[in-house]
């Protein structure tokens, strides 16, 4: 089908698109853990039983069962090489079953990763991923592209690219919005539609994630602003919950009465998503069929909002921290993990000490080893505002989705927190819960990403929030990391994300630190070593056996062993970590020094190398 016969189509008729397919393969006992992707393959005549029912309830288009056949997600059931032949064979069964009287559309669907500027894989490779999809549904015959329930813009306009790379098939783009009309990313109707009028898209479309009734009113606004047919493919209302499992509770005569009300609005393609089945499709052809779409209202111009231009705060100025380590000056902060109950003056007596002895900063762990403990945020802000040293805040990413992420940005910018450390986090089952679960919305990079984009007064939808932020950014690295490339290949992502300065894990072996430095230099930011103080024997078995990243020399291990006593095994550990800040202070911007147990008298005996 070329773009013009789709116009044409459209000019004088509604399409009315297939409903769920998932919702049908789990109605024919199809569980939700396997790949329906790959039931092209393994049971072609139940996907084409499925495409046959939808065509009888009256459908004009069928979908292809393709929504999540990219390699990233074939990936994760083990069947990424067979991803052409999937793909392949889902365009022809849809082909076979629609012969000449139907359309076939070719579904893309998310990549299920997080990619630039909040994650690790690069829009080439995402365009890449889309364009394998692309040329397999081609070639399996299909008259056009449904691209769907996307959210993030990057990711869709990536997946425009590659299809119009690959052919001129028409393109119908879908995004996904809330009942609010917006993504998850903040992003609004009205944004993504001009983004897609603007990328050259056929159809301009709204699917997933709400019932026809929230979907309605955000067609009614996205219309006004583009000229391009509009599709709304709702779910079947909001699921309610029953034992795990999603019942969709709206009727197909519901469904029916909206589809009405969307023609009337002047959309050109309905459909249904997650909850509906043939019968939905039946009772909305019938509604179709009783009235005849009145002609599309006029287009209301609407002028992009540009985001003002702000002006960003350079490094020097964001905080005393990054004032010293703009200037070339070396840094000393001290580690202070949070009380595991409810009472933080001891930590306020602590960081008064610190202060007196000019430590620069007090780095604040988030949840170390997914153990439950005082919220870092909230300590971090106690000890700036009653002792007036700043702080270094560890934040993980493991712990809220997007949205607190961004929240909490902001109010710990408001409330003076000026210098973060950026961290994916301890899973969970590390620690002493658990049964808790990880959100992991988005790893380190990408929250570097969302920072930065906050440092220059834009929010996760591309919305300008006005007086932009000043975070010093910092993000952890590992040295010692059992696949160094791949490390340094995330702190490469980090860098170009955002980071101005990076904190290291505990180190103990000069000699690998050097080899790591010389491996980053072509992406060398300031870098802060990490230092810890063994305290025992014990200490330093736990360290070299338990604790993730960290691995002690055999020489450092032996002098460990040689010691007679507590006070001796002590007095070692500080001596051994006093000899590590002698050694890497020609290499690195600063060091942070841990305090074991609380014992900060022990790395203060550390920084007092630096005096002698």
């Amino acid at each position: 089908m070329t773009k013009k016969e789709l116009e044409k189509r459209l000019k004088d008729n509604v399409l009315l698109f297939d409903g769920a397919f998932g919702t049908m393969l789990y109605s024919h006992g199809i569980f939700i853990n396997r790949c329906y992707d790959e039931l092209n393959l393994s049971l072609p005549k139940l996907i084409k039983k499925i495409h046959t029912e939808y065509l009888k309830a009256g459908a004009d288009c069928i979908e292809t069962n393709t929504f999540g056949a990219n390699r990233f997600k074939l990936a994760a059931h083990g069947f990424k090489e067979k991803l052409h032949e999937i793909n392949l064979q889902g365009a022809r069964l849809a082909r076979e079953v629609a012969g000449s009287d139907a359309l076939v559309a070719g579904s893309i669907g998310p990549l299920g990763i997080r990619i630039e500027p909040l994650g690790p894989t690069s829009l080439e490779e995402a365009r890449e991923a889309f364009k394998e999809q692309a040329a397999a549904l081609k070639d399996g015959g299909v008259d056009l592209f449904i691209l769907e329930t996307f959210s993030n813009l990057s990711e869709i306009h990536q997946a425009v690219r590659a299809v119009r790379e690959t052919c001129d098939l028409p393109i119908i783009a879908s995004a996904t919005v809330g009942d609010d009309g917006k993504t998850t990313f903040g992003t609004d109707a009205e944004k993504i539609a001009r983004c897609l009028d603007e990328w050259g898209v056929d159809v301009i479309g709204l699917n997933c994630s709400t019932g026809p009734h929230a979907m309605l009113q955000v067609a009614e606004r996205v219309i006004k602003v583009t000229g391009k047919p509009i599709s709304a493919i709702p779910n079947a209302g909001k699921p309610k919950i029953v034992e795990g499992r999603k019942f969709y509770l709206a009727s197909g005569e519901y469904m029916a009465e909206y589809a009405r009300r969307f023609l009337l609005t002047g959309v050109k393609i309905i459909g249904g998503c997650c909850g509906t089945t043939p019968e939905y499709i039946k009772a909305m052809r019938n509604a179709i069929s009783s009235i005849i779409p009145r002609k599309r209202p006029a287009i209301v111009k609407v002028e992009k909002k540009a985001i003002k231009k702000v002006d960003t705060i350079p490094t020097a100025r964001k905080s005393k921290l990054g004032k010293k380590i703009a200037a070339g000056e070396f840094v000393t902060t001290v580690e202070i993990v949070p009380p595991r109950g409810c009472d933080a003056t001891k930590i306020l007596e602590l960081a008064h000490i610190l202060k007196e002895n000019n430590v620069d900063a007090i780095n604040i762990p988030d949840g170390p080893r997914a153990l439950a403990r005082m919220s870092a945020q909230h300590l971090s802000s106690l000890i700036e505002k009653h002792v007036g040293i700043e702080t270094v805040l560890h934040y993980t990413c493991r712990d809220r989705n997007l949205l607190g992420m961004m929240s909490d940005m902001l109010g710990l910018y408001a409330v003076g927190i000026r210098n973060i450390l950026i961290i994916t986090g301890d899973p969970p089952k590390m620690g002493d819960a658990p049964d808790a679960t990880a959100v992991f919305d988005v790893d380190s990079i990408g929250l570097t990403n969302m920072v930065r984009n906050l440092n220059r007064g834009v929010d996760l939808g591309g919305n300008g929030i006005g007086k932009p932020t000043g975070y010093l950014i910092g993000v952890g690295l590992n040295p010692g990391a059992g696949e160094i490339d791949k490390e340094i290949g995330r702190f490469e992502w980090k860098v170009k994300a955002g980071a101005e300065f990076a904190m290291t894990q505990p180190v103990f072996d000069i000699d690998q630190l050097l080899r790591f430095l010389e491996k980053i230099d072509h992406v060398r930011i300031p870098i802060i070593a990490g230092i810890w103080p063994l305290v025992s024997l014990r200490n330093a078995e736990f360290m070299n056996n338990e604790v993730p990243g960290i691995s002690i020399p055999e020489k450092i291990m032996e002098r460990m062993r040689r010691t007679d006593s507590k006070e001796a095994a002590l007095r070692e550990g500080i001596a051994i970590a006093g000899e590590m800040v002698r050694q890497v202070k020609e290499h690195v911007a600063g060091i942070q020094v841990s305090a074991p147990f609380g014992k900060i008298r022990y790395a203060l005996d550390v920084i007092s190398v630096l005096k002698a």
